[in-house]
């Protein structure tokens, strides 16, 4: 099992919009997760897209910039917003890294077949590359799904809304759904 920090989540319900919940804390400020290469080697093994690569400082800068510009090409769409051209491109260029090689056969000792993909030579590019293909389908996606931020004054992570009624407020009802709800409770037996 890969290395987790107790502050990383994954509600966000797509790869990207994880991504983009790596900055905690937006309501006053942000609170950096990816603070340098460990972290994102960390993250990325928590998130199944690298094994045994680390990233370099370089890499961490790109995941970065990568998570902003989804962050706001997931906003402006989600308000009927225009996304910004420097987004686009920047979500486009690192889409380009992910490693697809085409798939080969490798023989076994006993004769038989097995199927096997070629590593990347960057697994690291590769992986950010994949976080960015993930964010094109996301945004390219007609109708555009609804993408919220959690309704806690204190949270600010971005979830995809599958629910039905597409009417989901919380990341998770067992965080800060159930604080809201507690905060309520107490409130209302407080006024009686």
């Amino acid at each position: 099992m890969a290395e987790q920090r107790g502050d990383w989540v994954w509600d966000g319900g797509r790869p990207c919009l994880d991504l983009v919940n790596t900055v905690r804390d937006r309501w006053c400020g942000g609170r950096e997760l990816l603070s340098g290469p460990a972290e994102l080697a960390a993250w990325l093994r928590a998130v199944g897209l690298l094994d045994t690569a680390n990233p370099t400082p370089a890499q961490v800068g790109a995941a970065r910039r990568l998570r902003e510009a989804v962050d706001r090409a997931a906003r402006a769409r989600a308000h009927g917003r225009a996304v910004a051209a420097d987004d686009v491109r920047r979500i486009n260029r690192v889409a380009r890294w992910v490693h697809r090689a085409p798939p080969q056969l490798r023989a076994r000792p006993d004769g038989s077949v097995v199927r096997w993909s070629p590593p990347p030579a960057d697994p690291v590019r590769a992986a950010l590359g994949a976080l960015a293909a993930d964010a094109v389908d996301l945004l390219a996606a007609e109708p555009f799904p609804r993408v919220a931020v959690c309704s806690s004054p204190r949270c600010g992570i971005r979830f995809l809304d599958a629910s039905p009624a597409a009417n989901r407020r919380w990341c998770s009802m067992a965080r800060c759904g159930n604080r809201s709800k507690a905060r309520q409770h107490y409130a209302r037996s407080k006024d009686r």
